[in-house]
């Protein structure tokens, strides 16, 4: 595919399948403990990548800070941002709440995008932001409503926003650090510096936990291709080749694309207005995404 081309798709691609995200969380969670299977996801993400890397014979980082700097970038990328996601929700957050709290990254992403990236917000871009985000809270009201409290979530409601401002200062930290370099070679080494983080985490927190079940080996096969190196890769690509603000715009049409593959895996409802806060969340990242 041309690369223009590529370029014109890669949100599309990007939304659908990193949105399925969720659907592996859900599914693997019953046979696996969460941190245990995104230490082995990173691990086998790391040596695939670093092996296509290999085979093509890629550049890697001349000085000792590019080692840094892609590591560093792993750990804000992976392994706090869904470290901290898939612990909260095991612990007991809600689903949807911890979509509600990564739909805020958009907001916070252009507050700081003109301190941290010397990005300029236009209003028109600002107002879509807004207007997806509240697209995304009517998406996962009826979920919000049906949570009956948050009582005894307080530290998973902190640990998932802190997941959420680590994937936001990771944006900005690979737009600032990592604007060259073969990607395949950057890739390899963020999942290295994931794997490094995350495995004392697991070793601490969990007793390792993961049953030799096809459920376990069919979300591990679907986490490491199309999520950790296809959207992983194309996000990179659009933070290189765009404004990370528009960017993190795109996080608005997770949840609903989520949420409608949650309907045709596990029979979740969608009604109408949710279907409709669909469209505007749609439309937000239009406006917040346009030239």
């Amino acid at each position: 595919m041309p690369a223009l081309s590529l370029i014109a798709v890669a949100p599309a691609i990007f939304v659908l399948i990193w949105s399925t995200g969720w659907i592996v969380a859900k599914y693997a969670a019953p046979f696996a403990d969460p941190l245990t299977f995104l230490t082995l996801r990173y691990a086998c993400a790391f040596v695939l990548m670093a092996l296509i890397a290999l085979a093509a014979r890629a550049e890697w980082p001349a000085r000792r800070a590019g080692y840094g700097h892609a590591l560093a970038s792993g750990v804000f990328l992976h392994a706090l941002y869904l470290g901290g996601v898939w612990w909260a929700v095991k612990h007991g957050l809600p689903a949807g709440i911890s979509a509600l709290i990564a739909a805020v990254q958009p907001l916070m992403t252009a507050a700081l995008a003109p301190h941290l990236a010397g990005e300029r917000v236009r209003p028109l871009q600002f107002a879509g932001i807004v207007l997806g985000f509240l697209g995304v809270l009517g998406v996962i009201a009826p979920k919000l409503m049906g949570t009956g409290g948050l009582d005894g979530l307080i530290l998973p409601l902190l640990i998932n926003a802190l997941a959420m401002l680590a994937v936001t200062l990771g944006t900005f930290y690979q737009k600032r650090f990592i604007a060259t370099g073969d990607l395949r070679v950057v890739s390899a080494l963020q999942y290295a510096g994931a794997f490094l983080a995350t495995l004392p985490a697991a070793l601490l927190l969990e007793p390792l936990r993961i049953e030799n079940r096809p459920e376990i080996w069919i979300a591990l096969a679907w986490s490491v291709i199309p999520l950790s190196i296809g959207a992983i890769w194309l996000m990179l690509i659009m933070i290189r080749r765009g404004a990370v603000s528009k960017v993190a715009a795109l996080i608005y049409l997770i949840p609903p694309t989520a949420a409608i593959e949650a309907y045709f895996m596990f029979g979740e409802t969608l009604n109408p207005l949710q279907m409709a806060a669909m469209a505007v969340a749609a439309l937000g990242v239009y406006l917040a995404t346009r030239p």
